[in-house]
Formats: structure tokens, C-alpha cells, sequence
């Protein structure tokens, strides 16, 4: 098909994946860096550009895509809030998404983080990696049957990690303002305030919705929740009042927090930084409190799976739209209000 697609932060294990779910044979042309102002020249002469989060599609951004005559705008992820749906309007430029990827992506991830802080196995394998072996009173954990997991938020991802914990022998609470049948049958749904009073292990797989739940993991959301209690993040940043975790930690009113996304991320992570000074000073708080705190830069989809449902999904709407005028994983200013 001549059709011509510019897709961004491509890295290099995505590459044969790209190539091999090309099955309409679209013209590719894959690019390491994230799309910025310094690299958008790149989308000359394209038809459409795929993103990933964390690209910059603003009004400047755009405004030179319709100029090189490029029409779509896609990304291969669930959130698009990089991308300026006002601006999109204006130049007449067609936006999509992927609606959802492989569950298990994300809810392994969650499950895996909890584990560690549970088990306090980083903390003992960087014992071990100095070549000390004796064991301390730091090692000594519960096992997860014994304990209380709550899960905010029982969507495809919440509900799936609930079922990992469940297969484990935990007990999982659950709470979602929709209660779904299918999460009734793994998880007890409770109250909020009980289920963080309760719980040994808080899990958070909520939306963010602008101007609703900005820093919903604040002091008084901490204060509730069981003395000593591990908390996962890996949903959205912007969820999350790093300095109110902060001194949670610190006061061990929280044992371990884990965190897979931080608000304005594209200014930490997908970099590598040699002075410490350069980082925010709560995150930089949050990174010195090792091994108690485990923070992943946003690898939660970073599956095989998860990754062949984006790029799967992604062509299919390049495809729809160019043989049907239209995909139903269209966003707008109207979906988005």
C-alpha cells in the first residue's frame, strides 16, 4: 500500500515487530526518539505518524504536520493526552488510539512490584550483589495468603492482577464505583476507607481524569491506610502526591511504595541523568529511599503482547480509515468532553 507512516520511539526490540504485523505493507519509516519540536521535520512527507506517549503533538507540532500534509495523527496507546484535540480540529487532523492492550501487561508488573516490596527481595539480592550473605531481620516478610490486597479500581487491569493475587491464596478487596459481576466473583468489594484500612497491599488501577482526581494518593488517602502497608502505583502520575509519599515513607507510616509512572514524566524518564541536582527534589527523595521505594520508567506495556495488540491495532485504524473513511477508535473534542 503507498502509504506512508512515520512512527515514533520505536526501540530496538520493537523493530521486527513493526515489520512483521506490517500485513497491509505500509510504508514505515521508524524512529528511535520520541517526536519532538527539534525532530518533527522527520514527518516530511508522510501521510500519517504513529506516536507512543510522551510525544509532543501540541499546536506547534501540529500545525507543521498539516503543513507537510500529514492527516493522521495516531498513537499506539491507551491515553492521549499528548495530543492537542483542539489543534487537531482546527488543522483538520484525523486522531485514533488503541483502546486497550494485553491486561496482563500491566497487572504482572503491579503484581511483581508488590512482591518484591512484600519479600524484600531487592533489598536482599543488593545485599547479595555486595557479597554479603548473612541474613537480617529486614528479610523476615509475610507470605501473601496472609495478607489483605486491595485493588482500586476493578477494570481489565485491576480485575486480572486480583486474579493473580487470588491464585496466590490472597484475600482481595476490591473497590470501583462500578462493580462489575465478573470482578464480584474474585474480589470483596468494600469501601474505600475500609478497603485501605485493611489492606496490606494497595494497588492502584484508576484513570486520571483532569480536574476530579489529581493527587487522589495524598496525606489523607495515606492516613487511612493500614500502618506499614505497601502501595503500587501503575496506572497514571498525576494520581500520586509524590510528597506526601514521600513522608510516609520517611515516617514508615508506609513500608514500600512502588511506581511505574510519575506526572510530567517526560522530563525524568526514557534519560539518563549524571547529576543528581538535575532531578526534582521529591523524586530524588523517593530514588535515595532504595530499596524501600522500586520505581520502573513506564515499562508496564512493555510486553510482547501488549506491544502486538498496539502496533495490531494501530494498522488496523490507518487501514479503516483509508478503506472505510473511519475507525471506531476515533478521539475528538467531542469523545474527549
Amino acid at each position: 500500500m503507498n502509504f506512508k507512516i512515520v512512527c515514533y520511539g520505536v526501540r530496538e526490540n520493537e523493530t521486527a515487530f513493526f515489520h512483521k504485523l506490517n500485513l497491509y505493507q505500509f510504508q514505515l519509516k521508524l524512529i528511535k526518539p520520541l517526536l519532538t519540536h527539534e525532530n518533527i521535520e522527520t514527518a516530511e512527507g508522510a501521510d500519517g505518524v504513529l506516536l507512543r506517549a510522551n510525544c509532543t503533538a501540541d499546536r506547534k507540532n501540529l500545525k507543521k504536520l498539516q503543513e507537510y500534509g500529514v492527516k493522521y495523527v495516531f498513537t499506539r496507546t491507551v491515553g492521549y493526552n499528548h495530543i492537542d484535540l483542539e489543534a487537531a480540529k482546527d488543522y483538520n487532523i484525523y486522531v485514533a488510539r488503541v483502546p486497550s492492550y494485553s491486561p496482563n501487561a500491566i497487572a504482572e508488573l503491579a503484581l511483581t512490584l508488590a512482591m518484591s516490596l512484600l519479600r524484600h527481595t531487592a533489598y536482599t539480592t543488593a545485599k547479595t550483589a555486595n557479597k554479603d550473605f548473612t541474613v537480617d531481620p529486614v528479610m523476615f516478610s509475610k507470605e501473601v495468603r496472609n495478607c489483605k490486597v486491595g485493588i482500586i479500581g476493578t477494570g481489565k487491569i485491576g480485575l486480572t492482577e486480583a486474579k493473580l493475587f487470588k491464585g496466590l491464596g490472597a484475600t482481595v478487596l476490591g473497590y470501583d464505583i462500578y462493580q462489575s459481576e465478573a470482578a464480584k466473583r474474585v474480589v470483596t468489594f468494600k469501601e474505600l476507607d475500609e478497603l485501605l484500612k485493611e489492606s496490606d497491599i494497595v494497588s492502584i488501577h484508576v484513570p486520571y481524569l483532569p480536574g476530579e482526581n489529581e493527587k487522589m494518593i495524598n496525606k489523607s488517602f495515606i492516613s487511612k491506610m493500614k500502618d506499614g502497608a505497601i502501595l503500587i502505583n501503575t496506572a497514571r502520575g498525576e494520581l500520586q502526591d509524590n510528597e506526601a509519599i514521600l513522608e510516609a515513607l520517611l515516617t514508615k507510616k508506609m513500608e514500600g511504595f512502588a511506581t511505574d509512572v510519575f506526572a510530567n514524566e517526560k522530563e525524568i524518564f526514557f534519560q539518563k541523568f549524571t547529576n543528581n541536582d538535575e532531578l526534582d527534589p521529591t523524586v530524588k527523595g523517593l530514588i535515595e529511599l532504595y530499596p524501600r521505594v522500586l520505581i520502573t520508567p513506564h515499562i508496564g506495556s512493555n510486553t510482547d503482547e501488549a506491544l502486538k495488540n498496539m502496533i495490531e491495532t494501530s494498522y488496523q485504524n490507518f487501514y479503516d480509515v483509508l478503506t472505510i473513511g473511519r475507525t471506531s477508535n476515533a478521539v475528538s473534542l467531542t469523545k474527549n468532553s
